[in-house]
């Protein structure tokens, strides 16, 4: 009998480390000073409004997460002046409010000279990069920024 309960004792304490382990964060780092950083990739802007709906919701789950958001191809298309979502909304509202929180938004340059788009007619919350996909690439394997597709 007393094996049995050092056995089942044994048992319950392995499994309350084990979820110790696992639910010990609370949704927080477990390292003191981690820094998440992470890269949102916007190739297309008809997610951009999800994208940037994903990017808001990631803020309030850590409002420390350093976010990036690269732009290449039509990606760009929703940092651009005048840029409004297929119900009218204009996009500079929402990049205004994620700017104040931290969030860069990088346009590719290889995109605006390859289609023509005057560098004045992109927002001024947002920064020319020279190349997104360079960007992403150098964001993930110098920085370790995780990536994000939406």
């Amino acid at each position: 009998m007393a094996r049995l309960r050092n056995l089942f004792l044994l048992i319950a304490l392995s499994g309350l480390f084990g979820l110790a382990g696992c639910a010990s964060t609370g949704g927080k780092s477990a390292e003191a000073g981690f820094q998440e950083n992470v890269v949102y990739h916007v190739n297309d802007s008809t997610v951009a409004g999800a994208a940037m709906r994903n990017v808001k919701n990631h803020l309030d789950a850590n409002p420390q997460a350093h976010i990036v958001i690269v732009t290449h191809g039509k990606g760009i298309d929703f940092l651009l002046e005048g840029a409004r979502d297929d119900k009218g909304n204009p996009y500079d509202i929402t990049v205004q409010d994620l700017k104040k929180k931290g969030v860069t938004f990088d346009v590719c340059n290889n995109t605006l000279v390859s289609r023509k788009i005057d560098s004045k007619t992109v927002l001024p919350e947002a920064q020319i990069v020279p190349s997104g996909v360079a960007e992403l690439s150098k964001l993930q394997s110098q920085y370790h920024y995780a990536y994000v597709k939406p």
